[in-house]
Formats: C-alpha cells, structure tokens, sequence
C-alpha cells in the first residue's frame, strides 16, 4: 500500500466481521486502488477522470466509494454501503443487530445478533441455532466451542426501549458493544 496516495480509510461492521478499507487516490495520475483488509481488491491506473465512483464487495455486501470536487484540487470521499452512506447503515445495523466483543478463553471473540431473521454469527461463522420460548421472552440458544451460550430477548416495558438482548456465556451475561 501506497501511503502518499492513501486519501481515506474505513472501518464497516458486518456480521461476519469487521472489513478495514483503504483508499488511494492519485490526484495526478487518476490512479485507484481499494483495499479490504489489506488485500487489493480493485486497481485502476491513469483515469483521465479524477471524481466519480468505485464499486467493490464486503464479502456479499456492495460498497460503493464516492469522489467528489471539494474545489480546487481537492477532493471529498464517502463511503456507501448497500446504497446508504456509511453512518446511514452503521445506524440501521445498530437497529437491526446486537454485537458482543469479548475474551473468550484466552481468544477474541466477536457474537453478532440479527434481530430481523435471528441469526447467530460468532467470528465470521454463522452457527445453527435453537429458540425457545420462556416465561418472560425468548431465548436463542446456540453452541460455540464448547460454550453453551443463548441470547434472551425480553421486554424492556418501554415501547421506545423495545426488546432488550442479553447474550449469557456458561452463564455469565456478557456486556453489549453497541
């Protein structure tokens, strides 16, 4: 990677992980390169146009980075992300997911919650899971190495609040990221 050419760099939560993308733009040459994870994931040298877009994947998510005049030479760039600006989509995912990050026997652990279709996804891995329904709300359960864990979902009494999601490890509750 080409630090003098790198204009912009991005972190995007998704349920199977956490993709780190990189951007350079050279502001002479035209030239762009998106990296995903330190991987280069699209290149394209000598653009005669210096503003438009780049489309690229987050594993099945579309990404689209934007380039855009800020007068003079110098240039704006934003990040899309399923066709909605990147703090648009962090926001929806906070509504829509619940994320736990923690050490796990000596290993980071990451637990993503989808509260729509309620999968279960644990570092990039999506595991088979089972609800059930108990006296105060319902429970996921699910096995990970070994770990018996469920996440509750219970009411909170506030129709603003919602549903609260609890994950429990071996029995210990596991703070919340978000």
């Amino acid at each position: 990677m080409n630090t003098s050419d790198l204009v912009a760099r991005w972190d995007v939560a998704l349920p199977d992980k956490i993709y780190k993308v990189s951007f350079e733009h050279g502001t002479t040459s035209g030239k762009r390169i998106i990296w995903v994870n330190d991987k280069e994931v699209l290149r394209k040298n000598w653009m005669f146009k210096l503003v438009g877009r780049e489309q690229f994947k987050l594993g099945n998510t579309v990404a689209t980075i934007n380039i855009d005049a800020a007068g003079g030479f110098a240039y704006e760039y934003s990040l899309e992300v399923n066709g909605k600006s990147l703090k648009k989509f962090v926001e929806n995912r906070k509504k829509s997911s619940k994320t736990w990050a923690f050490m796990l026997a000596g290993e980071p652990t990451r637990i993503v919650f989808e509260k729509d279709s309620l999968d279960v996804w644990v570092n990039g891995e999506k595991l088979n899971t089972a609800g059930e329904f108990v006296e105060d709300g319902t429970e996921t359960h699910f096995t990970y190495r070994n770990h018996n864990c469920y996440i509750k979902a219970i009411s909170s009494g506030k129709k603003r609040d919602g549903i609260i999601h609890a994950l429990i490890v071996d029995g210990e509750e596991i703070p919340t990221e978000d």
